[in-house]
Protein backbone atom coordinates (compact mmCIF):
# COMPACT_ATOMS: atom_id res chain seq x y z
CA UNK A 1 0.00 0.00 0.00
CA UNK A 2 1.15 3.52 -0.69
CA UNK A 3 2.98 5.38 1.72
CA UNK A 4 1.63 9.15 2.95
CA UNK A 5 4.56 10.55 1.50
CA UNK A 6 3.61 8.86 -1.70
CA UNK A 7 0.13 10.14 -1.93
CA UNK A 8 1.03 13.35 -1.54
CA UNK A 9 3.32 13.10 -4.61
CA UNK A 10 0.12 11.64 -6.73
CA UNK A 11 -1.64 14.22 -5.67
CA UNK A 12 1.11 16.81 -6.74
CA UNK A 13 1.25 14.98 -9.98
CA UNK A 14 -2.58 15.13 -10.67
CA UNK A 15 -2.52 18.91 -9.67
CA UNK A 16 0.45 19.77 -12.38
CA UNK A 17 -1.19 17.81 -15.14
CA UNK A 18 -4.66 19.68 -14.34
CA UNK A 19 -2.81 23.29 -14.60
CA UNK A 20 -1.70 21.98 -17.89
CA UNK A 21 -4.69 20.67 -19.06
CA UNK A 22 -6.10 23.86 -18.13
CA UNK A 23 -3.74 26.31 -20.06
CA UNK A 24 -4.25 24.12 -23.04
CA UNK A 25 -8.07 24.83 -23.29
CA UNK A 26 -7.48 28.03 -22.86
CA UNK A 27 -4.86 28.08 -25.21
CA UNK A 28 -6.97 26.58 -27.58
CA UNK A 29 -10.58 28.33 -27.03
CA UNK A 30 -8.68 31.78 -27.88
CA UNK A 31 -7.53 29.99 -31.08
CA UNK A 32 -10.60 28.57 -31.75
CA UNK A 33 -11.91 31.71 -32.40
CA UNK A 34 -9.98 33.13 -34.96
CA UNK A 35 -9.87 29.69 -37.11
CA UNK A 36 -13.72 29.35 -36.57
CA UNK A 37 -14.03 33.04 -38.40
CA UNK A 38 -11.30 31.97 -40.95
CA UNK A 39 -13.71 28.76 -42.02
CA UNK A 40 -16.37 30.63 -42.14
CA UNK A 41 -15.23 33.81 -43.93
CA UNK A 42 -13.66 30.87 -46.93
CA UNK A 43 -17.59 29.65 -47.55
CA UNK A 44 -18.72 32.11 -49.52
CA UNK A 45 -15.89 32.67 -52.25
CA UNK A 46 -16.07 28.29 -52.10
CA UNK A 47 -19.97 28.46 -52.56
CA UNK A 48 -19.19 31.39 -55.33
CA UNK A 49 -17.09 29.72 -57.39
CA UNK A 50 -18.77 26.34 -57.38
CA UNK A 51 -21.70 29.06 -58.64
CA UNK A 52 -19.82 30.10 -61.46
CA UNK A 53 -18.54 26.55 -62.18
CA UNK A 54 -22.19 25.57 -61.92
CA UNK A 55 -23.11 28.83 -64.52
CA UNK A 56 -20.38 27.72 -67.05
CA UNK A 57 -21.33 23.64 -67.06
CA UNK A 58 -24.86 23.87 -67.61
CA UNK A 59 -23.97 26.02 -71.33
CA UNK A 60 -21.19 22.85 -72.31
CA UNK A 61 -22.58 19.88 -73.61
CA UNK A 62 -20.88 16.64 -75.18
CA UNK A 63 -17.34 16.17 -74.83
CA UNK A 64 -15.67 19.76 -74.94
CA UNK A 65 -16.02 19.55 -70.79
CA UNK A 66 -12.52 19.78 -69.55
CA UNK A 67 -11.38 16.35 -68.07
CA UNK A 68 -11.11 17.92 -64.34
CA UNK A 69 -15.17 18.47 -64.38
CA UNK A 70 -16.02 15.14 -66.62
CA UNK A 71 -13.79 13.22 -65.35
CA UNK A 72 -11.99 10.51 -67.43
CA UNK A 73 -14.75 7.73 -68.06
CA UNK A 74 -12.98 5.43 -65.44
CA UNK A 75 -13.03 5.35 -61.76
CA UNK A 76 -10.58 1.86 -61.59
CA UNK A 77 -7.38 4.70 -59.92
CA UNK A 78 -8.95 6.15 -56.62
CA UNK A 79 -6.75 8.63 -55.04
CA UNK A 80 -7.65 9.23 -51.23
CA UNK A 81 -6.57 12.70 -49.59
CA UNK A 82 -7.03 12.31 -45.79
CA UNK A 83 -6.47 15.68 -44.57
CA UNK A 84 -6.36 15.89 -40.26
CA UNK A 85 -3.99 18.01 -38.02
CA UNK A 86 -0.32 17.67 -37.23
CA UNK A 87 -1.20 17.64 -33.10
CA UNK A 88 -3.06 15.33 -31.16
CA UNK A 89 -4.87 15.75 -27.61
CA UNK A 90 -8.23 16.57 -29.35
CA UNK A 91 -10.38 13.19 -28.69
CA UNK A 92 -11.19 11.68 -31.31
CA UNK A 93 -10.43 14.28 -33.59
CA UNK A 94 -7.93 12.57 -35.78
CA UNK A 95 -9.62 9.17 -35.32
CA UNK A 96 -12.96 9.98 -36.71
CA UNK A 97 -11.30 11.48 -39.78
CA UNK A 98 -9.19 8.77 -40.46
CA UNK A 99 -11.54 5.75 -39.53
CA UNK A 100 -13.77 7.48 -42.41
CA UNK A 101 -10.97 7.02 -44.71
CA UNK A 102 -10.60 3.83 -44.55
CA UNK A 103 -14.34 2.69 -44.51
CA UNK A 104 -13.76 4.24 -47.96
CA UNK A 105 -10.52 2.70 -48.66
CA UNK A 106 -11.98 -1.23 -48.27
CA UNK A 107 -15.04 -0.01 -49.89
CA UNK A 108 -13.04 0.94 -52.94
CA UNK A 109 -10.51 -2.16 -52.74
CA UNK A 110 -13.45 -4.73 -52.34
CA UNK A 111 -15.14 -3.50 -55.34
CA UNK A 112 -11.52 -4.42 -57.22
CA UNK A 113 -10.63 -0.46 -57.45
CA UNK A 114 -6.60 0.48 -56.94
CA UNK A 115 -6.46 2.89 -53.91
CA UNK A 116 -3.67 5.65 -53.50
CA UNK A 117 -3.35 8.24 -50.71
CA UNK A 118 -2.42 11.53 -50.33
CA UNK A 119 -1.87 12.69 -46.34
CA UNK A 120 -1.88 16.06 -45.00
CA UNK A 121 -1.09 16.42 -41.25
CA UNK A 122 1.57 13.94 -39.82
CA UNK A 123 -1.92 12.19 -37.30
CA UNK A 124 -3.30 11.20 -40.13
CA UNK A 125 0.11 9.96 -41.88
CA UNK A 126 1.02 7.84 -38.86
CA UNK A 127 -2.33 6.01 -38.45
CA UNK A 128 -2.40 4.91 -42.47
CA UNK A 129 1.02 4.62 -42.76
CA UNK A 130 0.81 1.56 -40.18
CA UNK A 131 -1.71 -0.27 -42.32
CA UNK A 132 -1.39 1.73 -45.79
CA UNK A 133 1.87 2.61 -46.00
CA UNK A 134 2.47 0.86 -49.31
CA UNK A 135 -0.98 2.96 -50.85
CA UNK A 136 0.66 6.71 -49.76
CA UNK A 137 1.99 8.70 -52.49
CA UNK A 138 3.03 11.97 -50.74
CA UNK A 139 2.45 13.05 -47.24
CA UNK A 140 2.33 17.31 -46.35
CA UNK A 141 3.18 18.44 -42.64
CA UNK A 142 1.67 21.83 -42.27
CA UNK A 143 3.22 21.66 -38.59
CA UNK A 144 5.55 25.04 -39.43
CA UNK A 145 2.38 26.79 -41.11
CA UNK A 146 0.85 29.69 -38.91
CA UNK A 147 -1.57 30.81 -41.57
CA UNK A 148 -3.10 28.67 -44.28
CA UNK A 149 -3.22 30.42 -47.67
CA UNK A 150 -3.82 29.47 -51.22
CA UNK A 151 -0.02 29.52 -51.10
CA UNK A 152 0.39 26.95 -48.97
CA UNK A 153 -2.26 24.47 -50.43
CA UNK A 154 -1.34 25.10 -54.08
CA UNK A 155 1.70 22.57 -53.82
CA UNK A 156 -0.82 20.09 -52.75
CA UNK A 157 -3.23 20.73 -55.59
CA UNK A 158 -0.40 20.77 -58.20
CA UNK A 159 0.37 16.93 -57.29
CA UNK A 160 -3.36 16.22 -57.36
CA UNK A 161 -3.57 17.26 -60.96
CA UNK A 162 -0.45 16.06 -61.90
CA UNK A 163 -1.56 12.57 -60.34
CA UNK A 164 -4.90 12.98 -62.92
CA UNK A 165 -3.82 14.60 -65.69
CA UNK A 166 -0.80 11.93 -65.85
CA UNK A 167 -3.47 9.01 -65.33
CA UNK A 168 -2.71 7.47 -62.14
CA UNK A 169 -5.92 8.34 -60.34
CA UNK A 170 -9.41 8.91 -62.13
CA UNK A 171 -11.19 9.88 -58.86
CA UNK A 172 -9.95 12.24 -56.01
CA UNK A 173 -12.00 12.53 -52.40
CA UNK A 174 -10.82 14.59 -49.80
CA UNK A 175 -11.50 13.34 -46.21
CA UNK A 176 -11.57 16.16 -43.76
CA UNK A 177 -14.00 17.48 -40.69
CA UNK A 178 -16.53 20.03 -41.50
CA UNK A 179 -17.11 22.27 -38.79
CA UNK A 180 -20.42 22.46 -37.27
CA UNK A 181 -20.63 23.72 -33.80
CA UNK A 182 -18.25 23.67 -31.18
CA UNK A 183 -19.16 20.49 -29.91
CA UNK A 184 -19.90 18.66 -33.27
CA UNK A 185 -17.30 18.45 -36.01
CA UNK A 186 -18.21 15.67 -38.98
CA UNK A 187 -16.07 13.67 -40.89
CA UNK A 188 -16.88 14.42 -44.53
CA UNK A 189 -15.87 13.14 -47.77
CA UNK A 190 -15.72 15.54 -50.71
CA UNK A 191 -14.90 14.83 -54.50
CA UNK A 192 -11.97 16.71 -55.73
CA UNK A 193 -12.27 15.37 -59.13
CA UNK A 194 -14.21 14.40 -61.12
CA UNK A 195 -15.69 18.28 -59.78
CA UNK A 196 -19.34 18.16 -58.02
CA UNK A 197 -21.34 20.68 -59.63
CA UNK A 198 -24.13 21.81 -57.74
CA UNK A 199 -26.41 22.90 -60.10
CA UNK A 200 -28.82 24.68 -57.48
CA UNK A 201 -26.25 27.20 -56.93
CA UNK A 202 -26.06 28.05 -60.85
CA UNK A 203 -30.15 28.44 -59.90
CA UNK A 204 -30.31 30.60 -57.64
CA UNK A 205 -30.59 34.00 -59.20
CA UNK A 206 -33.30 35.85 -56.90
CA UNK A 207 -35.86 34.40 -59.64
CA UNK A 208 -33.92 35.94 -63.03
CA UNK A 209 -31.96 33.85 -65.22
CA UNK A 210 -29.43 35.96 -66.34
CA UNK A 211 -27.36 35.18 -70.45
CA UNK A 212 -23.99 35.48 -69.80
CA UNK A 213 -22.06 35.63 -73.27
CA UNK A 214 -18.08 34.25 -72.43
CA UNK A 215 -14.75 35.46 -73.97
CA UNK A 216 -13.05 33.11 -73.81
CA UNK A 217 -15.19 30.40 -74.58
CA UNK A 218 -17.01 28.83 -71.40
CA UNK A 219 -14.66 25.52 -71.72
CA UNK A 220 -11.10 27.59 -71.78
CA UNK A 221 -12.52 29.36 -68.66
CA UNK A 222 -12.95 26.45 -67.05
CA UNK A 223 -9.71 24.80 -68.45
CA UNK A 224 -8.49 27.87 -66.02
CA UNK A 225 -11.07 27.86 -63.02
CA UNK A 226 -11.04 24.26 -62.31
CA UNK A 227 -7.61 24.03 -61.32
CA UNK A 228 -8.07 27.40 -59.02
CA UNK A 229 -11.07 25.38 -57.68
CA UNK A 230 -9.38 22.74 -56.27
CA UNK A 231 -7.11 24.84 -54.22
CA UNK A 232 -9.42 26.81 -53.48
CA UNK A 233 -11.77 23.43 -51.89
CA UNK A 234 -8.49 22.04 -50.45
CA UNK A 235 -8.16 25.46 -48.80
CA UNK A 236 -11.35 25.80 -47.35
CA UNK A 237 -11.28 22.08 -45.89
CA UNK A 238 -8.37 22.80 -44.53
CA UNK A 239 -9.42 25.80 -42.57
CA UNK A 240 -12.70 23.91 -41.41
CA UNK A 241 -10.36 21.21 -39.97
CA UNK A 242 -8.23 23.73 -38.23
CA UNK A 243 -11.54 25.08 -36.39
CA UNK A 244 -12.77 21.38 -35.72
CA UNK A 245 -9.42 20.99 -34.44
CA UNK A 246 -9.22 23.23 -31.62
CA UNK A 247 -13.26 22.87 -31.06
CA UNK A 248 -12.39 19.53 -30.56
CA UNK A 249 -9.38 20.25 -28.24
CA UNK A 250 -10.79 22.29 -25.95
CA UNK A 251 -13.28 19.82 -25.15
CA UNK A 252 -11.28 17.45 -24.74
CA UNK A 253 -8.85 19.30 -22.47
CA UNK A 254 -11.83 20.77 -20.46
CA UNK A 255 -12.73 17.02 -19.81
CA UNK A 256 -9.13 16.59 -19.09
CA UNK A 257 -9.29 19.35 -16.31
CA UNK A 258 -12.62 17.85 -14.84
CA UNK A 259 -11.43 14.39 -14.52
CA UNK A 260 -8.28 15.58 -12.80
CA UNK A 261 -10.21 17.77 -10.29
CA UNK A 262 -12.16 14.48 -9.14
CA UNK A 263 -9.54 12.36 -9.22
CA UNK A 264 -7.86 15.08 -6.94
CA UNK A 265 -10.81 15.15 -4.41
CA UNK A 266 -10.87 11.25 -4.10
CA UNK A 267 -7.28 11.17 -3.53
CA UNK A 268 -7.83 14.00 -0.81
CA UNK A 269 -10.43 11.96 0.62
CA UNK A 270 -8.22 8.28 0.74
CA UNK A 271 -4.95 10.33 1.89
CA UNK A 272 -6.77 12.23 5.05
CA UNK A 273 -8.45 8.71 5.95
CA UNK A 274 -5.50 7.18 5.85
CA UNK A 275 -3.69 9.63 7.23
CA UNK A 276 -6.35 9.94 10.20
CA UNK A 277 -6.01 6.28 11.08
CA UNK A 278 -2.47 6.83 10.78
CA UNK A 279 -3.36 8.89 14.07
CA UNK A 280 -5.35 7.00 15.38
CA UNK A 281 -3.39 4.10 15.90
CA UNK A 282 0.04 6.12 16.89
CA UNK A 283 -3.07 7.62 19.80
CA UNK A 284 -3.86 4.36 20.39
CA UNK A 285 -0.41 3.05 20.89
CA UNK A 286 0.59 5.97 22.80
CA UNK A 287 -2.30 5.39 25.55
CA UNK A 288 -1.49 1.27 25.79
CA UNK A 289 2.07 2.23 26.20
CA UNK A 290 1.44 4.61 29.33
CA UNK A 291 -1.42 2.20 30.75
CA UNK A 292 1.82 -0.28 30.83
CA UNK A 293 3.57 2.27 32.61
Amino acid sequence: MASLKDMRTQIGSVKATQKITKAMQMVAAAKLKRAQDSAENARPYARRMAAVIANLAKSITGDSAPAMLAGNGSQTNQLVVVATADRGLAGGFNSNIVRAAREFIAQQTAAGKKVRLITIGRKGRDQLKRTHGDKIVESFDLSGTKVLTIDVVTPIADLIAREFSEGRADVVTLFYSRFQSVIAQVPTPKRLIPAEVDLSAAADTGGVQPVYEYEPSEEEILETLLPRNLSVQILSSLLENNAGFYASQMSAMDNATRNAGEMIKAMNLKYNRKRQAQITTELIEIIAGAEAL
